[in-house]
């Protein structure tokens, strides 16, 4: 049942929704995602080097590298570990290639997000601050209801692809290297989520800052290595994705529309579940920010896109493929983990099985952030206490769950939500702008 209700959200006509709206925005921007990169990699990246003001948070709101750290925390979990490894194993090396076009087309559609978060932000007669998809789906096309609904599918979506998909694979990966039972995982991790989401924004910002930037350096680190130690099959390794990616059989050249559909598919769903661009989240984890800027907080989301899925989800791709590892027969994690045997040995289990586990646990109390604003935005701050059991539970439950249905159920919810999102985005479309400043 919940396969074919899977099926339904995530036909080729959401898919064609994503990148139709992602191509749109590019072309009316004229694809300055490409064209303006370094210009971005200055606004962002390097002012970080320049400017204090990007790295400290005020009484304000969070400062946007809290900001970024806290959307990289809730895109750079499982998915870039176990959800490209899955890719690989369903669509083939083609699927990567695929994640690339997502990413791509994915920066233009976060990029209009924050930025139209940003300038349709409001305060009302609470103080509260309404910023990101809410704000521009309530207040930018006048369509309340369209607001209502993505509340309602975030809120779910953080409950499956924030919560139980990534504790998931943390109690599976802990039960597996260290014996620990599944249950225990999720008791105790329940209460540590708790203890840090009790706080506000800023807490959840401050842990993201320490955990993020460690976490990817050390794990894109140790890939890079693999890639080294096997850099004479680099070549092979990208004929191989760009073959597979239009279904080019390496025997004869001959073309095959199955494989390059299946490529097209797992690529694209596995691109938006590691990056969300296109699904609104970007942009509510982006709004604790005390940037006014619209333009400069949709650059750093791009930043975010590209740190996510270009560099991290090729990185991992890159390594399982010229490693050998697929030809083990082995899936998800533990595919993961032959991969990194290539320079870690026997440690491999217990590496992966840490970052996973720390890559998840940022996910999940930013995924909460997420999920609040949009239960505070449906019920008032009234709903938040229900919400923090509710969330704290799907923790436990999702601990001991079958990985299978946790994953279809995670992609239901990633593809309701992206529907209000997208008519949105496609509504206001014409209120993006980029201009180029010094």
């Amino acid at each position: 049942m919940l396969e074919k209700i899977n099926s339904i959200v995530w036909s080729d006509f959401l898919l064609f929704l994503l990148l139709g709206t992602g191509l749109i925005i590019s072309i009316r921007l004229k694809f300055f995602q490409i064209f303006r990169f370094p210009y971005i990699l200055k606004k962002t990246f390097f002012s970080l080097f320049r400017d204090k003001s990007t790295r400290k948070s005020s009484d304000r709101g969070v400062s946007q590298f809290q900001s970024l750290s806290t959307a990289l925390a809730a895109t750079m979990g499982t998915g870039n570990i176990v959800g490209v490894a899955t890719a690989i194993t369903t669509g083939g090396a083609g699927a990567v290639f695929w994640m690339w076009i997502s990413a791509i087309l994915g920066m233009g559609l976060v990029y209009a997000e924050n930025y139209l978060g940003t300038l349709y932000r409001r305060k009302n007669n609470k103080n509260d601050i309404t910023s990101g998809t809410i704000a521009f789906l309530e207040y930018g096309t006048g369509r309340k209801y369209l607001a209502v609904l993505f509340c309602i599918f975030c809120s779910l979506a953080s409950l499956g692809m924030g919560n139980m998909t990534q504790i998931n694979s943390v109690s599976h990966a802990l039960d597996r290297s260290f014996d620990i039972p599944p249950v225990y995982t999720g008791l105790f991790f329940a209460g540590l989520v708790m203890l840090i989401i009790c706080g506000s924004i800023k807490r959840i910002g401050s842990v993201s800052q320490i955990l993020i930037p460690v976490l990817s350096l050390i794990y894109m680190g140790t890939a890079v290595l693999i890639i080294i130690n096997n850099r004479a099959l680099l070549p092979q390794t990208f004929e191989d994705i760009f073959r597979g990616a239009f279904g080019i059989n390496a025997v004869g050249g001959g073309v095959c529309g199955e494989i390059i559909r299946k490529s097209i598919n797992t690529g694209l769903r596995r691109g938006v579940f590691s990056n969300e661009a296109g699904l609104g989240s970007s942009s509510l984890l982006h709004s604790g920010t005390e940037n006014p800027d619209p333009q400069r907080q949709g650059l750093w989301a791009i930043f975010e896109v590209f740190a996510d899925t270009i560099i991290c989800c090729t990185l991992t791709a890159l390594a399982i493929l010229t490693s050998g590892a697929l030809s083990s027969g082995e899936t998800g994690i533990s595919l993961a983990v032959r991969t990194f045997e290539c320079v870690m040995g026997d440690f491999s289990d217990i590496f992966m099985s840490v970052s996973i586990t720390l890559f998840a646990f940022a996910t999940i109390i930013s995924w909460y952030f997420c999920g609040e604003c949009c239960i505070k935005y449906i019920f008032g701050r009234n709903g938040i206490a229900f919400y923090r059991i509710i969330f704290g539970f799907c923790i436990i439950v999702g601990a001991y769950s079958e990985l299978e249905s946790v994953w279809v159920l995670s992609d239901i919810f990633n593809g309701l939500m992206a529907f209000p999102n997208l008519a949105g985005l496609f509504i206001l479309r014409k209120n993006v702008k980029f201009h180029k400043t010094e």
